[in-house]
């Protein structure tokens, strides 16, 4: 027998279950899981499975984020070597390298004859399938950028929340007094979600040109004269990054900002029902954008316990199951059906949620957005608000970084 014919006839072998009086050990799957709260454990939910599925044991492995970077790094090395899970929580920025990889199964037959892929919002099912069509991540947690407002001081100005670039404006100019700024831009790392809302919603695309066109280069301007022209913004906004700008609105220094709903509770605590959140406002041609924060499962190609990873996580993204699993991460069901039951925070943060999907979007997957994000964003905006350059100059540095 040739030797690759021998093989193949082992694997076989190895795949198929002894025959005997006693009954075939369970199927172990490893999956590797990371958690905002250390403390959080989906043991209970291992426990559910594994009475339902008495064929299967999952050993979930808790990886430390590090950043994103050291869960990443570690996940593509074991991999490479060939010892890595059967399944592991994955986000879209590592989908690029691990379909370079051939490293993920193709859930697409799986998906398709599931249960459960008509309770997941097609918009989620739409940000989550590979530029080649292929569904290699099946959705298990999810957030999304809106806007929060501080109800009270619209209310004390006549306003409503603001839908438009227009409207945003107006109501943070109106917000802006005595040691109050209408909007906590945020300037230091991660404000790219806060200029992409503006920008990106505002005209420019990440297209080669697209960042360049006047229409992008208004937008922008636009976006650089909130704090340098209209002074909405507190003074330290260049330098301001997530702890600023949430504890600014907490503080009640600004009227504004923009974050998920993991920041609901810790506002509400300080500030109950004077705070509300509504889809990030629309662009001039009604176009908008709203950071979609994901979270899937995936399948890897070197598993040999394929079809039960698959059980596995599809049990986690159905019905209840996926509302524990995100009681446990502080993120949102993927499901319509628990969406309707959401406890974890109140409605109005829900339902802004919920209606900022149509808007969700992502930034491309590849090397140069890292660069962006890291470093270029912030030490170019951060310039460009300063006065130092242009806003002009800031959008040709950055359609260099992406196209050349």
């Amino acid at each position: 027998m040739k030797r690759r014919n021998l093989l193949a006839a082992t694997a076989a072998l190895a795949a198929t279950p002894l025959a005997g009086p006693h009954a075939a050990s369970p199927t172990t799957v490893r999956w590797w899981y990371h958690f905002d709260d250390p403390k959080a454990s989906p043991a209970a939910l291992v426990a559910a499975f594994e009475k339902a599925n008495p064929d299967i044991r999952i050993h979930a492995e808790s990886i430390p984020w590090g950043g994103g970077s050291d869960y990443d790094n570690r996940l593509y090395t074991t991999l490479v070597s060939g010892a890595g899970p059967d399944c592991a929580m994955v986000k879209l920025e590592n989908l690029g390298r691990l379909m370079e990889m051939q490293a993920l199964k193709d859930l697409g037959p799986w998906v398709d004859a599931w249960s459960g892929k008509s309770d997941i919002d097609p918009n989620i099912w739409r940000i989550n399938t590979a530029p080649n069509g292929v569904r290699y991540y099946l959705p298990v947690q999810y957030v999304v950028l809106y806007l929060y407002v501080r109800q009270d001081w619209l209310d004390a100005v006549h306003l409503a929340p603001p839908k438009t670039f227009p409207e945003f404006l107006r109501a943070a100019q109106a917000m802006t007094e005595k040691g109050h700024w209408g909007f906590g831009l945020r300037g230091g790392p991660g404000g790219q979600d806060f200029w992409a809302t503006f920008v990106l919603g505002g005209g420019a695309s990440l297209t080669k040109g697209g960042l360049v066109t006047p229409a992008a280069t208004a937008a922008n301007a636009w976006f650089i004269d909130l704090y340098r022209e209209w002074k909405v913004c507190p003074p330290s906004a260049p330098t301001d990054g997530f702890l600023q700008t949430i504890n600014n609105m907490k503080a009640g220094v600004t009227g504004m900002t923009i974050h998920h709903i993991g920041s609901a509770n810790e506002l509400v605590a300080a500030l109950g029902n004077r705070i509300n959140a509504v889809p990030v406002p629309r662009g001039p041609k009604g176009e908008g954008w709203a950071t979609f924060g994901d979270g899937s499962n995936a399948v890897f190609t070197h598993s040999r316990n394929q079809e039960a990873a698959w059980r596995w996580i599809s049990f986690l993204s159905t019905g209840q199951n996926n509302v524990a699993f995100n009681i446990l991460t502080g993120q949102v069901t993927v499901t319509t059906s628990g969406a309707r039951h959401w406890t974890a925070e109140p409605e109005r943060f829900v339902k802004a949620t919920l209606d900022s999907l149509p808007i969700a979007k992502v930034f491309p997957a590849i090397p140069a957005t890292a660069e962006f994000v890291s470093t270029v964003w912030p030490q170019t905006t951060q310039k460009a608000l300063l006065g130092e350059i242009t806003p002009a100059a800031m959008m040709q540095i950055f359609e260099k970084l992406y196209f050349g």
